[in-house]
């Protein structure tokens, strides 16, 4: 269906206002002698030193606690709507996957052995996985989300850019905070958190949620809830000051989700089902358990010691581990005919050390950085209508080790040149099975007795690159409010090898592709207007990304074989643009436009057909990447008896959005969604009340899905959708 002409021109006023109404607001405001508020100071970390939002040359949003709160989010996924050039989606099939893209550069398949494009981290410590990176919002103090390239101070993996989850601080106060919310779709939260001192130089805190709602829809032919919740997370944290210069942080966390696997809405009518078609998006057919499971946890050690006035050692030493256990029913017919059993295993260790000066004119972080992992899996291609089961698996583990510095000199009181680099060397060790076996088997769960009818592959492979990762950037301070700024970085996604490799149909499959590349050169201005009221950034870029990695198909004798080659190239550029203003001291505005050109330059393509590699970049577009984003928001703050009330709207809007390279009948439509709360503060800060209301015109929009077409018999093409409205009332009480 299309977008009706009204909702088009509701968008461009949207963005038009966005652009508009902070100076016709500021002049209506001034001419009304009313008594305004400022902005206030945003630090972020985004250079791993606490910095002002406004002093950073880098792209960077940042999210308080406060704003959060605010605005009822539960998870980092809905921060996708407050950002331009951004995407943070669950992925499909799952609960707690994440699918990250930023200006068009992520992780389409969250298999074991594919690198993201987006590094997430819980506060200094790399999250290597997808699975379980949907981190709910608990204990956090602010949200950081780096665009671009930052291989410099990040390392490799973060292509595309990086989100930081900086959790609470330990401060020693007395502190207990309880939250219970209610909500549509029987929808029951509880959340606790508190912090103490247990001596003058010795503090502890924690957290734990427990997070349930029933299913958007189900399973209509076993009763089974679809997109249910059932979570359960937690993190307990000590500070120990050791002296008056060395301070050891402990922190660890662990999640628990057990929601059901989703189900997938089927876009196209079963050839082989006489079950009717169903109409709500959140109804499904299965013919599998819907039983999954994903388990993380993490422990992370942090010593920071202030060696003097100048110099400064921190050692961050961490230990991470997931395990998940999933069905996932592709064709969502009652019929057996794809059904993947799947199992992820992973974890890993880092080790980070740093030394950095800092003094009146010069600052340098310098570094040396470990990683050790190992990531294993497998899943059965289960075809119960031919008989017939693949079972596809096996382990990458993963060595790398990294050097890296970046300085920034003062030249003086206006400019500012930074230098950095980053020289990484990884080294990959796979081993990669495939094996037919007639009959229907479900992994571990299924009898393996019998011998596998093929061996399509079964053997091992290594790899190693190195890559040196330079980044400048200057900065130019023209006054105290206003900032520009240029920049160079450079970034790489790590090469890795293919976990569906079928050596019986193409030998080549078992090479290791290389890592991707991306030259990204950037003009930003950062600005303070209005005597501190509103806020402005922008910024223009473009990227040269290089090698990317693609899945090509070969036709061979027996079948279609697929194998990850480096096969394209692109380029990609885009606008970007944040705003903040404070109409008046208790009225704020905030909106952000991004725009996105992404083009493939070249792609090689093996035709079956025509058994010649032909060049499909006239057909393929990037997935996941909107060519425009944009929101608009508000926050006014009233003055009751008794405390404060806070009403907060936001309108968000993104563009038609492909979801694989290839046009498929799964592309999303544009869409626009909209957001409200109210949440009241009591005089004596100790209780609070929210009410949140999300997806208010209840807008049906799909994130993702599965593509295949007419295979094995049946019309496999899935998709998978976005939440419907929601409404939630929170109360939360602080000692």
């Amino acid at each position: 269906m299309k977008q009706p002409k009204f909702q088009k021109s509701l968008i461009a006023v949207a963005v038009t206002t966005l652009l508009s109404s902070p100076v016709v607001l500021a002049q209506q405001s001034e001419n009304a002698a009313v008594e305004d508020g400022k902005l206030e100071r945003i630090e972020v970390t985004a250079r791993r030193t606490n910095e002002s939002l406004q002093e950073v040359p880098v792209s960077v949003s940042a999210f308080g606690e406060q704003e959060l709160e605010q605005s009822g989010i539960e998870d980092i996924t809905e921060l996708q709507f407050k950002m331009p050039n951004t995407t943070f989606q669950v992925s499909r099939g799952t609960n707690s996957t994440l699918t990250a893209y930023i200006r068009g550069i992520g992780q389409q398949d969250p298999l074991w052995g594919f690198e993201p494009g987006v590094g997430i981290y819980i506060d200094d410590v790399y999250v290597a996985r997808p699975q379980g990176a949907v981190l709910e919002v608990l204990d956090v103090q602010r949200v950081e989300v780096l665009r671009g390239p930052q291989g410099t101070l990040y390392g490799k993996n973060t292509i595309g850019g990086a989100m930081k989850y900086v959790t609470r601080e330990l401060t020693g106060y007395n502190e207990l905070e309880i939250k219970g919310t209610v909500g549509t779709h029987n929808q029951r939260d509880l959340k606790v958190s508190g912090q103490t001192a247990l001596a003058d130089n010795f503090f502890i805190g924690g957290a734990f949620a427990t997070l349930n709602r029933d299913g958007f829809g189900e399973f209509v032919n076993t009763g089974a809830e679809n997109y249910n919740k059932e979570l359960m997370t937690g993190r307990i944290n000590a500070k120990w000051l050791a002296s008056k210069d060395v301070s050891v942080k402990f922190a660890a966390d662990w999640t628990q989700d057990d929601s059901n696997a989703r189900g997938g809405h089927r876009l196209q009518p079963s050839l082989l089902s006489t079950e009717p078609a169903l109409d709500d998006v959140f109804d499904s057919y299965t013919a599998m358990p819907t039983d999954n499971s994903v388990e993380t946890e993490g422990y992370s050690v942090t010593v920071d010691w202030d060696i003097d006035s100048s110099w400064a050692f921190k050692s961050v030493t961490a230990y991470r581990e997931g395990n998940t256990d999933t069905n996932i029913d592709f064709d969502s017919t009652v019929n057996p005919v794809l059904l993947v059993p799947a199992v992820y295993e992973d974890e890993q260790t880092t080790q980070e050390f740093q030394l950095n000066y800092s003094s009146d004119r010069f600052n340098f972080i310098s570094g040396l950085y470990f990683y050790e992992g190992e990531a294993c899996g497998a899943f059965g291609t289960v075809l119960g209508l031919l008989d017939l089961t693949i079972d596809n698996g096996g382990c990458v583990d993963t060595s790398s080790a990294a050097l890296f510095g970046q300085g920034t000199y003062q030249i003086d009181e206006q400019w500012a040149l930074t230098l950095g680099g980053r020289y990484t060397r990884d080294e990959k060790d796979a081993d990669v099975f495939r094996y037919t076996y007639a009959g229907v088997k479900f992994l571990d769960r299924g009898d393996y007795s019998a011998d596998p009818i093929a061996v399509n592959s079964d053997f091992s492979t290594k790899a190693d690159w190195s890559k040196f990762s330079p980044h400048a950037s200057i900065r130019y301070q023209m006054d105290p409010n206003l900032m520009f700024y240029a920049s160079y970085s450079n970034g790489f996604k790590s090469g890795g090898v293919d976990m569906r490799a079928d050596v019986s149909l193409n030998p080549d499959a078992q090479n290791p592709y290389d890592p991707e590349v991306v030259d990204t050169y950037e003009i930003g201005v950062k600005s303070e207007l209005l005597d501190g009221r509103l806020r402005l950034n922008a910024s223009t870029f473009y990227s040269d990304y290089q090698d990317m990695q693609v899945t090509v198909q070969r036709a061979v004798p027996n079948g279609v074989a697929s194998q990850v080659l480096n096969a394209a190239d692109s380029t990609v550029k885009g606008v970007e643009l944040e705003s903040s203003f404070a109409a008046t001291s208790t009225l704020n505005f905030t909106g952000s436009i991004g725009y996105i050109n992404a083009e493939f330059d070249e792609v090689a393509f093996f035709n079956p057909n025509t058994q010649q590699v032909e060049d499909v970049s006239n057909r393929w577009s990037f997935p996941n990447t909107p060519e425009l984003t944009a929101n608009l928001g508000f926050n006014q703050e009233f003055t009751l008896s008794g405390g404060a009330l806070v009403w907060s709207g936001a309108v968000s809007y993104r563009d038609e959005t492909q979801i694989f390279e290839e046009p498929s009948p799964l592309d999303e439509e544009s869409y626009s969604l909209v957001n409200t709360s109210l949440v009241w503060y009591s005089d004596s800060s100790n209780w609070t009340v929210g009410l949140h209301a999300k997806n208010v015109f209840d807008k049906e929009y799909r994130l993702s899905g599965y593509n295949f077409g007419s295979t094995f018999g049946e019309n496999i093409v899935t998709g998978y959708y976005g939440n419907p409205r929601t409404v939630s009332l929170s109360v939360g009480y602080r000692f």
